[in-house]
């Protein structure tokens, strides 16, 4: 479970998203990230029977920085006003597909897939739905999956991607520069002893997508 004073702290953050704010509410940061660090080394735990080199890892090695990099971006609020990690084999630095958790107050979200790879991912992850629609879509398509998630969205192409034609069956997907999924996690869930188990099921659930976009990049 989170805390419930994490989401508060979250919520205080995104109204107040400031340096004076934050520095006068430090001691309440480094609670809220212990208790979120907490929460990922259990899940890293339990997320062992369905990807077997995850309890090696370390909370850090999953979780991103709450401090934002505005150096090229026109918002230029100081803080994600979210806790994230993601779960993959090599944590953060993993460049193919993994799980996501997504901690904000009225917004919060377990899913994953793969975000915005560079072109060399996307050419054989791309092929790899060609060559295997069928299995991609009973994947996407089977009853439990639809019952956790909507279709994979992402940003597509407004192009089609060289080598492929309009009519293909997949080009919805071919386009994709995303394929992302996600599951929606209400407050009163995230503060609930039965967070883990949720979280798991979820990305159990998404499995087969993640090692399908993955067997494309070994």
């Amino acid at each position: 479970m989170i805390q419930p004073s994490t989401l508060k702290f979250l919520t205080g953050l995104s109204k107040n998203n400031n340096k004076p704010w934050f520095d006068e509410h430090k001691k309440e940061y480094d609670l809220v990230k212990t208790d979120f660090e907490h929460f990922v080394t259990g899940m890293l735990e339990k997320m062992g029977g369905i990807e077997s080199e995850l309890p090696a890892l370390k909370a850090k090695d999953c979780i991103f920085r709450i401090y934002r990099d505005v150096r090229f971006s026109k918002d230029k609020t100081p803080y994600k006003a979210h806790l994230s990690a993601v779960f993959s084999k090599g944590g953060r630095k993993h460049s193919g597909a993994g799980y996501y958790l997504h901690l904000e107050p009225g917004k919060s979200f377990a899913g994953g897939g793969i975000w915005m790879p560079e072109k060399e991912t996307l050419k054989p992850m791309r092929q790899e739905i060609d060559y295997n629609f069928e299995e991609f879509k009973k994947i996407i398509g089977g009853k439990e999956f639809k019952t956790l998630f909507k279709k994979p969205e992402g940003e597509q192409l407004k192009t089609v991607p060289q080598g492929y034609n309009t009519d293909n069956p997949a080009i919805e997907y071919l386009k994709m520069k995303s394929i992302i999924v996600e599951h929606q996690i209400s407050d009163k869930e995230l503060s609930s002893t039965s967070l883990q188990a949720k979280c798991l099921h979820v990305f159990t659930v998404m499995k087969p997508l993640v090692d399908f976009i993955n067997r494309s990049l070994d």
